[in-house]
């Protein structure tokens, strides 16, 4: 048995590890003629090595415009996006998105060609090396027997496979996924999330994963950020680790789902009119 502490007792105090990604008040614009549109609206989230973070909210609050910000594609208009203590003001290798798109696999390349395209020109592997670690990422989701086939020749479902093992074949510190299951009937979503899930408890890896679903953002993750309608500002975030596939149509599970939408949709709105104004000349 462990001795109990006592006044004398030395303490060797370990310090908190760093959160992985820092969102750090966030607007995001974008314009329109005559107009600029705030899509998001000093929001802050941190996300830490191994979460399953899960960004929630309706249509138009602004939740993909700020992945593509963590990814690098959008500056922010405020605030700042850091990744291990450093600005992203760019794309790079450390951060890859999953797209809703089924078509977004060069279709002239074969499945194995399609992973082994990024290791080679962002990695720089060798092609033997770029073969084996496409091979084994293509056996995870279950499509090495797939290899040599051509995109057209996938379901759906499938073509979201190889854009999985496409992107952790690359080893991110993030993977970013923008409603990849949204367009896929219900079997098949149901298991991709599962497909997903497994893959995360054989790697743990860091996901931070967009979706308009509360059912799927408490199955997929978590931590969920709850995201107002436009323009996107933070309601809360809560934590969602009791639940899973299998928590589904339970008596708790949906008094969740019925709470997460309350606060999503009625909590009271802000006077100050922060959506847009006016461009002047």
């Amino acid at each position: 048995m462990s001795e109990p502490l006592h006044p004398g007792a030395h303490l060797r105090v370990i310090p908190a590890r760093p959160p992985l990604l820092q969102v750090d008040g966030v607007s995001l614009e974008y314009r329109t003629p005559g107009r600029v549109v705030r899509a998001t609206h000093r929001v802050n989230f941190d996300v830490h090595g191994a979460d399953r973070f899960v960004l929630l909210g309706p249509s138009g609050c602004g939740k993909s415009t700020l992945l593509k910000a963590v990814a690098g594609f959008v500056p922010p208009a405020e605030g700042e996006i850091r990744l291990e203590g450093r600005r992203v003001d760019a794309p790079g290798p450390d951060c890859i998105v999953v797209f809703q798109e089924f078509d977004q696999l060069p279709p002239w390349k074969t499945v194995k060609q399609n992973v082994m395209f990024p290791l080679r020109h962002a990695r720089g592997m060798g092609r033997a090396e770029a073969t084996d670690v496409a091979m084994h990422y293509l056996d995870k989701v279950g499509l090495a027997p797939f290899a040599e086939a051509y995109p057209h020749t996938l379901s759906g479902g499938m073509k979201q496979r190889v854009a999985i093992a496409r992107a952790l074949a690359m080893r991110p510190k993030v993977l970013l996924m923008d409603e990849p299951f949204a367009a896929l009937d219900a079997l098949t979503r149901r298991r991709m999330q599962e497909e997903l899930l497994a893959l995360w408890e054989d790697a743990a890896f860091t996901l931070l994963f967009v979706t308009h679903s509360i059912e799927e953002a408490l199955v997929v993750g978590s931590r969920i950020l709850l995201l107002s309608p436009h323009p996107g500002r933070v309601r809360a975030e809560l934590n969602s680790h009791a639940f899973n596939l299998a928590s589904q149509g339970g008596a708790e599970f949906q008094a969740a789902a019925q709470r997460i939408h309350r606060m999503l949709f009625e909590a009271p709105v802000e006077a100050e009119n922060i959506g847009e104004r006016a461009v002047h000349a």
